[in-house]
């Protein structure tokens, strides 16, 4: 039985491909719970359903690089990168000036290290 790169896992991700799933998965687990917590307060809070969104994406960048061929998974490096950049800068500008809370710090850090390991793959892929 043949198998297909979509539905299969890769067996050429490297070990850098599985620490930025690992980050992703972090921060993806961080907004769902704020998310949730959001909207079990006020289910038409577009900051929870925002959270939840990016819970989403990240997911979705998960599922993307573990399940992707190889082009798959470059685009969803491409992708990853204005996206990660798009949480921190909306933190930034939804918090301002009190941006230095220890959960949103601590996201933020997560999604650096992602970003690093985003760009190192695609430098090394390109």
């Amino acid at each position: 039985m043949a198998t297909d790169a979509v539905t299969e896992p890769s067996d050429d991700l490297t070990r850098l491909h599985y620490v930025g799933v690992a980050l992703a998965a972090v921060t993806g687990v961080i907004h769902l719970v704020l998310g949730a917590g959001a909207l079990a307060a006020n289910p038409a809070d577009p900051l929870g359903i925002a959270f939840v969104g990016a819970a989403a994406g990240f997911a979705a960048g998960i599922v993307g690089v573990l399940r992707g061929d190889e082009r798959r998974r470059s685009r969803v490096v491409l992708l990853g990168i204005p996206f990660t950049v798009g949480q921190v800068v909306l933190y930034v500008a939804l918090n301002w000036p009190h941006i230095f809370g220890i959960g949103g710090v601590a996201d933020k850090l997560v999604q650096l290290a992602l970003l690093a390991v985003l760009f190192a793959l695609y430098r090394r892929d390109a």
